[in-house]
């Protein structure tokens, strides 16, 4: 079985829907710890609640990247985890921590990219006037919100929609799309 660490900064929505579906067996990984860069996260309550081990690897004002990185480096080289999985982790990654994890570090996103990259998807979409917002899984890369995409789903914004609401829409494909893109990737990789 793959084992995977999943990197979180808030709620931890997306890391709840991978363990649940790990937990169902949609998902054939172990979850080997979750790590966030935010001592608050509520998703590590959740993720402790989920018998997860945690890990709080804050980042510090005035050292660069790859010195705030080194915990969750060392935390995932110590486990020999096969898969980092991006779930609401809100730092761009170093280039040498992506070089280290080349093609294993997979993200989920809430547009369509190439459109729309960045912390404030779903507003931008929204603000735009545009059709749809969507979400995509990806492997990460050195740039921001880039790299080969595995999967893409549209989801439309209706007459009527608020932020909220949309943003509600697609949390819900993300919950569903990034356990089955995942699990993709680790049969491949078998």
């Amino acid at each position: 079985m793959k084992k995977i660490a999943i990197l979180i900064s808030g709620n931890g929505t997306n890391m709840t829907a991978l363990l649940n579906a790990s937990k169902r067996g949609e998902l054939d990984a172990d979850v080997a710890i979750v790590i966030s860069d935010k001592p608050g996260a509520p998703g590590l309550v959740n993720a402790r609640r989920m018998g997860c081990e945690t890990l709080v690897a804050p980042y510090a004002s005035g050292l660069s990247r790859e010195e705030n990185e080194r915990a969750i480096v060392e935390a995932i080289v110590e486990r020999d985890v096969d898969w980092i999985v991006l779930a609401g982790f809100m730092r761009i990654l170093s280039s040498s921590f992506v070089s280290k994890f080349r093609g294993r570090i997979v993200n989920v996103h809430p547009s369509m990219l190439p459109a729309f990259p960045g912390a404030r998807a779903i507003k931008d979409a929204f603000e735009a006037g545009a059709d749809y917002a969507g979400v995509t899984i990806h492997i990460v890369d050195e740039f921001v919100d880039h790299g080969p995409i595995i999967a893409q789903e549209e989801v439309a914004i209706l007459p009527g929609d608020t932020e909220e609401t949309l943003e509600s829409r697609v949390h819900a494909v993300e919950h569903r799309l990034y356990p089955k893109a995942l699990q993709e990737l680790i049969n491949e990789d078998i």
